[in-house]
């Protein structure tokens, strides 16, 4: 599995380009906005997209999603049935913060823990991580060692827990529980924000200690 990195929106969220270099079948995780340039960066990699898939319901992580998947007609997957509140409040959303007009959609299928998600011939784990939202989704790809975490973990921080339905408790333990026993050698894209490793974030990371 390959990986790209486009920032969209103007909270700067990074949205993931993973694709299968054998096939070069791959898909968006997050398209929070900016379409053009994503589908820019789709083409300019050479990559077929076949899916979209949505670690959780904030908009700057799904602003783009119902677009595209009617633009490009892709599936979208995730993320677990718990954001749906989220996605069905997206044009609320979207004034609130004085974004582009987004519409709310249903994903073709909702993710579970332990549920698995592929395009090409890659395969993601799908671990559910609540907290930042109940909803709240990882990927993982065994091969290549690496996670995409969306607001769950940060460099040197954690997703904020003070929105609707966040749980502060229940987010250490996602991290605790569900990301640490991945490795320590695991290289992780959060949503926002440089990259990291989980045995880094372990080791120093001021809000995991103790």
């Amino acid at each position: 599995m390959k990986a790209t990195i486009i920032p969209v929106t103007a909270f700067a969220q990074n949205c993931s380009l993973i694709w299968c270099e054998n096939t070069m079948k791959g898909c968006l995780v997050d398209p929070g906005g900016d379409m053009d340039v994503l589908l820019n960066a789709v083409e300019k990699e050479g990559i077929t997209l076949e899916k979209i898939l949505c670690t959780h319901g904030h908009l700057d992580h799904v602003g783009a999603v119902a677009e595209l998947s009617k633009k490009a007609n892709l599936p979208i997957e995730g993320p677990h049935t718990g954001d749906k509140f989220w996605i069905d409040d997206l044009a609320k959303q979207a004034q609130q913060f004085g974004f582009p007009q987004s519409e709310s959609f249903t994903p073709t299928r909702w993710l579970n823990d332990g549920d698995q998600v592929t395009f090409g011939n890659v395969t993601l784990e799908v671990l559910h991580c609540p907290g930042h939202t109940p909803g709240h989704v990882v990927f993982f790809n065994k091969d290549t060692r690496v996670a995409i975490v969306g607001d769950v973990l940060f460099q040197g921080s954690i997703g904020r827990t003070d929105f609707p339905k966040g749980n502060h408790a229940d987010l250490i333990n996602a991290i605790k529980t569900k990301l640490f026993p991945l490795g320590d050698d695991v290289v992780f894209i959060p949503g926002h924000g440089p990259l990291s490793t989980i045995g880094e974030e372990r080791k120093s990371n001021p809000f995991l200690q103790g």
